[in-house]
This record gives structure tokens, sequence and C-alpha cells, in this order.
């Protein structure tokens, strides 16, 4: 397996162009099912999460090329309605491919999902949500299958959290079914917004996205269209945190800073520098930063895809500061990993404690999942001596060309087979 060698202690300087949103760009390629005609979508990430979604899609019968960042769609025939196991276990998002199926075909078998190991993330919330819309459920042989005999119909349906796959899986059915269906207690991510824009230029009418009640009339057939994936704000955010734990100066660029309130509010609550255009961050460190807590929320909360790359900054900052997760359950995987770099944290339940050391040391390590493993190049490049990341495919899944930016911006740091 590849690895990352990293000699850490130097200061990151200069441009990083941010990608599409990961996050983003997979509800909409599976939104390319709900039309036979051509849809085009510009800046998708090249990753392998997108790669695996490319290939799902080609699978169940969707004649789908990426090329670059430009992913194009079109009709193939009939579509399966069955997603096996080998396909579903790459990829936690895999599960979206169950509200335009259900839409399109009124039925879909889909193995239980997979993806990084961050709690149960149970998808109750999903088939419940189904269920209102008129779908029968049965879960049996590692499989959940679902049908809907009479077409679905619009329902009001309540959340009991705001999860952001439901919520998309939710909009990917509703757009072609019978009515009016209300999502309530619905998650407001950026995402959410972006998906519902793709789906309103497919002909769909989705209103209140964003908002925590979202309301869908059933559209009869949707059409092609054209749309650009937003930014990466996870990307964007886990750059201004290595420009702070190295002490550097950078510059983001196509980005958007509204999607980054939290996060830039608490570094700048730090110290470090940070200046804003309509589509640039700049940041750059003028004097030692100062620790702050962070407890994470849903959006516009603290997100909890930057709770491991704002506990590595925190790990080095002199003081005391508390990082507490508030959305997933056991997503604390890294702090061993990080201890192994000298760290001074105790996890205590939902909360971990942090000891500012004065420096970090270089040490192998390995990737747990997605964030984690960006956490640990952070710490990596901020470290005295040398650290050895293993199991990258994890980051190979969220992060653009990872080694290519963050050598271009001065680290020292290659990927080793």
């Amino acid at each position: 397996m590849d690895k990352i060698i990293i000699n850490g202690g130097k200061k990151l300087k200069g441009e990083v162009k941010i990608s599409g949103s990961k996050n983003s760009a997979l509800p909409i390629l599976f939104a390319s099912l709900l039309t036979d005609e051509p849809v085009t979508v510009a800046n998708v990430p090249s990753l392998a999460d997108t790669d695996t979604t490319v290939s799902f899609l080609n699978f169940i019968g969707k004649k789908s090329v990426k090329k670059g960042s430009t992913f194009k769609a079109s009709a193939s025939g009939k579509y399966k309605h069955i997603a096996p196991y080998d396909l579903v276990r790459k990829m936690r998002a895999s599960v979206l491919i169950m509200g335009p199926l259900l839409a399109r075909m009124n039925k879909v078998d889909v193995s239980l999902p997979g993806g990084c190991a961050i709690g149960a993330r149970p998808i109750d919330i999903h088939l419940k949500a189904f269920e209102k819309l008129g779908v029968k459920i049965e879960v049996e042989g590692g499989y959940v299958k679902a049908s809907a005999k009479n077409g679905l119909r619009g329902a009001d349906i309540k959340f009991r959290f705001p999860s952001v796959g439901a919520t998309e899986n939710l909009m990917l059915a509703a757009v072609l079914a019978k009515g009016t269906t209300r999502i309530i207690n619905a998650a407001g991510e950026p995402e959410i917004e972006d998906l519902a824009d793709v789906l309103n230029k497919m002909g769909a009418n989705v209103s209140g996205a964003g908002t925590k009640t979202i309301t869908i009339e059933g559209a009869g057939k949707l059409h092609g269209c054209r749309h650009r994936v937003i930014p990466d704000r996870i990307e964007a955010a886990t750059y201004l945190i290595a420009a702070a734990i190295t002490k550097g100066e950078i510059l983001l660029k196509d980005v958007n800073p509204a999607h980054l309130k939290s996060v830039i509010h608490k570094l700048e609550k730090a110290g470090l520098f940070i200046k804003q255009t309509e589509n640039t961050i700049y940041a750059k460190w003028v004097k030692d930063l100062k620790p702050h807590d962070v407890s994470t929320e849903v959006y516009p909360g603290f997100p909890t895809d930057v709770q491991a790359q704002w506990m590595a900054l925190m790990c080095l900052l002199k003081g005391r500061s508390c990082v507490k997760e508030n959305v997933f359950e056991n997503r604390f995987l890294h702090v061993a990993e990080l201890q192994r770099f000298g760290a001074d944290l105790t996890v205590d339940g939902k909360m971990v404690d942090i000891n500012g050391v004065e420096k970090l040391s270089g040490a192998p390590v390995m990737v747990s999942d997605l964030r984690a493993g960006a956490a640990l190049v952070l710490a990596g490049l901020a470290a005295q001596g040398q650290t050895s990341v293993s199991r990258i495919y994890h980051l190979d899944r969220g992060y653009e060309h990872l080694e290519r930016k963050l050598k271009k911006l001065g680290a020292d740091i290659k990927r080793v087979g």
C-alpha cells in the first residue's frame, strides 16, 4: 500500500486552488439517474469516491464518463435495481442510490453501506423517511430491499436529527413523487442547497433548501442540465489550518468564504490573520496562536469534518483547550495516533482535553478515516523529523492531489509505494 512520507518543519507559503466539493458532487452525480437526457457537471474532484460513483452509475445502467473535472451522463438502456456489496462497501454515500432508483423504478435492493469507521451512522432515518413516501422496507441477507408498488406519494416527514445523507436521499426520491413532500428538521448544509439547485435546473420544484424545512412539489418528469459543483469547504478549512499549524502564509483560490464562517471565526479568535474576498481567503500566521475550544454542530456550526484537523492544531498551542464531538460517536480514533507524535490528549466521553506541547516529533502513524488522516498529515507537516502516514487510501477518498498541492506550498512530502 502507498504511504505518505513527510519531513516536517517547513512553513507553507503560496497559493492553492480549492477543488469541487466531494460531499456535493456525489449526490449530484446520483441525481443524473433521474433523467434520460444528458447531464453535464463541472468542477467534479478527482477522488476515489467520485471514481466509485461513476463506476456505480455505469453498473446500474447509466452511460457516464468523467474526463478531468467534467462529468457527463446520458441514457444507456434499462437500469438495474440491485446495488451489490462489492460496490456499496467502498463508499458510505452509495446509499444515495436508493432515492433516484425508487423514483425511477419504484424498487431498489441495496447492500448495507460501508465507508469510514466513524460510529454506527445508521441509515434508519433514510428508511423511515422512505416508508412515509409509501415504500415497503425489508432487510434480508445484508441487503435493504425497498419497493413502492403504487409509486411514491408525497408526505410530511420530520427527521429526529438533521441528517445530510437522509435529506439528500429524500430529495432525490421526492422530486418524482406524486404530491407534495415536506422535510422538517432538514439538514441545511451548502451541499443541500447545491443539490436543490441541480434538481431545479432539471425541472424539479424544490424550495427552502438551506433552511429547516424543505418543500418539494413532485414533478412528472425531469430533463437534462448543466451545473458546476460548489467549492469544497472542508478541503478549504484543512488548508487554512495548514497555514496556522506550520506558521505559514496561504492564499486559497476558488473558495466560498461564506461556507466557512464558523471555522474562520475560530481561527481568527486563535490569532490567525485572515482576509477574504468573494472567492479567495488569505491566511497568515503573524503571532503565537492561542488555544480555543470547539464543539461540533450541524451547519452552520463548527463542522465535525474539521474536528480532527482542529485538534492537531490545538496540540501545539500553549495552554489547554477542549474539543467536544456532538455529531458522531467514536470520532476520536485519531487521538491515539496524535499521541504518537507526543501530543498530550485525554479522552473523556464526547470530549478530548488538550494540553498544548512545545513540539511534536515525527512518527509512523496510520489513518483510520478520511478527516483523521488529514489531521495526521497536518501534524506531520508541523512535527520535527520524519513522519510516515500509512493507509492513505482514506485520504484519496476526499482530498484531490493532496501531496501535490502541499508540495507546491513548500512541504517536504512524497508518496511512496
